[in-house]
């Protein structure tokens, strides 16, 4: 069976998608059959290959990962409709238009789950490595009882959890330190430690956060990522430019996808996320 490592974030946006790109291409790099997972995906931004559609992004992640872009990296994938309604695509294929009321009562917890689980069954037969990717975030109290995206899979799955922040946007402490405080014990447990993005200036300047962060909540900074220049598809509609991704760009997307896993490696304790895989 597979190992498994999940990347969950503060909020959209924190860089769960680029971290997860980046650790893909290092792991496989490093010689894992490596495939990304994320079990819930609402986006515009989708690839479609012949039978099937996925976001974008996770076709992206398969590419870093140096796999088959497969229908199962991404088996729910919402495509927004407005007025709270959205189109639900299982396993590539078009299911049904829903709201969200009736996606989240009468859907998620039961088809939507078992779907999502079987899907990572799938992959986990053929990889040696799973990098799961979370959703928004996993302290949205109100919507905790149906996030199969973040802690219930990781739970489900007994997966190990990065939490990433964007440190750009402020108050990143304040980000890590209340998401951990609204997750259960349980989940509380399974983050085994966080990632500082998009940093600008001398990281010593962290030092004394790192400390009282440890204090707090127990965990450990396992790398700060600088604020990295990409010329990499956008991941949904927080992105002012629309990028995406055309088969034929794939040698420059390669090109992107390599330096973007060299950077995040020279940041990233790369030996204790080895650890957790263990």
């Amino acid at each position: 069976m597979s190992r498994i490592l999940m990347v969950q974030g503060t909020s959209s946006g924190a860089g769960k998608t680029t971290l997860v790109t980046a650790l893909c291409r290092i792991f496989a790099n490093s010689g894992y059959r490596v495939a990304p997972f994320k079990s819930q995906n609402m986006s515009n931004y989708s690839y479609r290959e012949s039978g099937f559609e996925i976001s974008q992004a996770q076709a992206i992640q398969a590419i870093a990962s140096k796999a088959e872009i497969s229908p199962h990296m991404n088996p729910i994938l919402l495509k927004p409709l407005g007025n709270y309604r959205s189109s639900v695509l299982l396993q590539g294929k078009f299911y049904k238009k829903m709201t969200a009321d009736t996606y989240y009562k009468k859907f998620v917890l039961t088809k939507g789950f078992q779907i999502a689980l079987q899907s990572l069954a799938v992959l986990q037969k053929k990889y040696d490595l799973i990098i799961m990717e979370g959703a928004g975030s996993p302290a949205e109290i109100n919507l905790h009882n149906y996030d199969i995206a973040n802690m219930l899979l990781a739970e489900k799955m007994e997966s190990p959890v990065i939490l990433v922040t964007d440190i750009e946007r402020g108050g990143s402490f304040a980000s890590l330190v209340g998401t951990m405080s609204l997750l259960s014990k349980q989940h509380q447990k399974l983050v085994k430690g966080f990632v500082i993005n998009k940093f600008r200036g001398n990281v010593n300047i962290l030092t004394p956060g790192f400390e009282r962060l440890r204090q707090i909540t127990s965990k450990s900074v396992l790398g700060v990522i600088p604020l990295i220049e990409m010329d990499l598809p956008n991941e949904d509609s927080l992105d002012d430019k629309i990028k995406l991704f055309k088969k034929q760009n794939k040698k420059k997307l390669d090109t992107e996808i390599e330096k973007l896993a060299r950077i995040v490696k020279k940041n990233l304790d790369i030996k204790s996320l080895e650890m957790l895989l263990k």
